[in-house]
């Protein structure tokens, strides 16, 4: 491992009642009467920063879930992953809460339009001084298409392609306002130096903007750029434009193999692979001693209800669990829904224990990294070292008592390994991000 390279750290973040794991709103120590409280994410956003995480970001969705028996209620009664806030309301009160850690929402190329986008992360850009990151997807659910007006997604190759105009009329949005060209010169009478601010003129098969923006060149010049791609388009999407990426690989060694794959990609385009942080999703059971780890995970289990793990893998597949019977394979039942994540974790789940694809499915198997502080930065460095990743996002069982238990105990550890930051030592998310790299700003 060289010297200069350490470990990232990202907080997966939902403003609801879960983040991911099914059962964590109904343990007795985690916090829901703040829901709906600005004080809850200044909280966590506070707990992150003392625990120098390189950033925090928001899932999101743009409908409720209502593939499973066709209705959403049981994602609502049961407690499925629900976004009661949009996160971007919910950012400028974290940004004002803290100096240094990055802040991250997921924004869909499908549904918005690029000059929007542009502007209103830009904007976060400028008041948070340059920590915004943005996780672009193409959404997968044909309930977000009908509340925007489509019948349905488009096919996911069409996504991706209406998905890389985007970004880069985004891009060339960004590009509009030179560095210096705000003057606020009071004696000179010129507010802004004109000559330094440009059209975009950017014009593509779905996508064009003419531009400027409105506001002045951030202090990133653009957000940093996420990516949560599984399929063949989405690593290809990735590799193009991703500084962080998101992966949901199951096993050790089929981190190993995303991450060989994306970097491989990264090579062939012409970008330096050491740009880009791979991080697999992990969820943390602590204890004092590896049972008492143990029991608390079988604990925070039992609180799973089945039917909600039907409800969520239907609704992460693209296909209504309750009415498949595996008569079409379940990739072809998924029709333009769906992520090809879950479906790739599916299929390793199936591959390790012996099972159909669709009594993988049904199982809605949940990884945790369970044991003692100093166990758990074992697995994280063993992973971290073998080049199976850069580092992870941090997803809570319980919150916020996750969050604030692993950075009082399994940071302080990785510190001392020197496999972690002690501070941060950039001014912009993207700064610390590269400094962690060992790259130049």
């Amino acid at each position: 491992m060289s010297a200069q390279r350490q470990m990232h750290l990202l907080a997966y973040l939902k403003t609801g009642p879960t983040a991911n794991h099914m059962g964590g709103w109904r343990h007795p120590e985690s916090e829901l009467s703040d829901l709906l409280d600005p004080a809850r994410y200044e909280h966590i956003a506070r707990v992150l920063e003392a625990a120098c995480f390189d950033g925090l970001f928001f899932a999101d969705g743009l409908g409720l879930h209502d593939i499973y028996k066709g209705g959403f209620g049981v994602r609502l009664e049961k407690g499925g992953q629900i976004s009661f806030l949009d996160p971007m309301m919910v950012l400028p009160l974290m940004a004002r809460a803290t100096r240094h850690i990055g802040i991250g929402t997921t924004l869909s190329t499908t549904f918005h339009q690029p000059y929007n986008v542009a502007r209103m992360l830009g904007s976060l850009d400028i008041l948070s001084g340059g920590r915004v990151a943005w996780n672009v997807v193409t959404s997968t659910r044909n309930e977000e298409a009908r509340n925007f007006g489509m019948e349905a997604l488009p096919p996911r190759e069409l996504r991706y392609d209406m998905a890389d105009e985007f970004v880069e009329a985004c891009f060339a949005l960004w590009d509009c306002w030179g560095e210096d060209a705000l003057m606020l010169d009071k004696q000179g009478g010129r507010l802004v130096d004109a000559s330094k601010v440009r059209y975009a003129n950017y014009e593509g098969r779905w996508h064009r903007t003419k531009g400027p923006l409105t506001i002045p060149r951030s202090p990133q010049g653009r957000p940093v750029i996420m990516q949560a791609g599984s399929s063949d388009r989405g690593r290809q999407f990735a590799a193009r434009w991703a500084e962080l990426i998101f992966c949901p690989q199951h096993t050790k060694e089929d981190m190993q193999a995303f991450y060989g794959d994306v970097r491989a990609r990264m090579e062939r385009l012409g970008r330096n692979p050491e740009e880009t942080a791979i991080m697999p999703q992990v969820t943390i059971m602590l204890g004092e001693t590896e049972s008492i780890a143990a029991e608390r995970a079988e604990f925070l289990e039992s609180l799973v209800d089945p039917e909600l793990v039907l409800a969520a893998s239907s609704s992460a597949l693209g296909v209504d669990l309750a009415a498949y019977t595996g008569d079409v394979p379940l990739e072809q039942a998924r029709g333009t829904q769906g992520m090809q994540g879950t479906m790739d974790r599916v299929a390793s789940v199936a591959k390790s224990k012996n099972l159909s694809l669709l009594e993988a499915a049904r199982r809605g198997e949940r990884d945790l990294i369970i044991g003692t502080p100093d166990s758990v930065a074992d697995q994280l460095e063993d992973l971290f070292v073998s080049r199976a990743c850069d580092g992870f996002v941090v997803s809570p069982a319980v919150y916020p008592g996750m969050f604030e238990q692993f950075g009082r105990s399994v940071v302080p550890i990785l510190q001392r390994r020197g496999l972690f930051r002690t501070e941060y030592r950039g001014r912009t998310l993207r700064e610390n991000i590269r400094a962690s790299r060992g790259l130049a700003s």
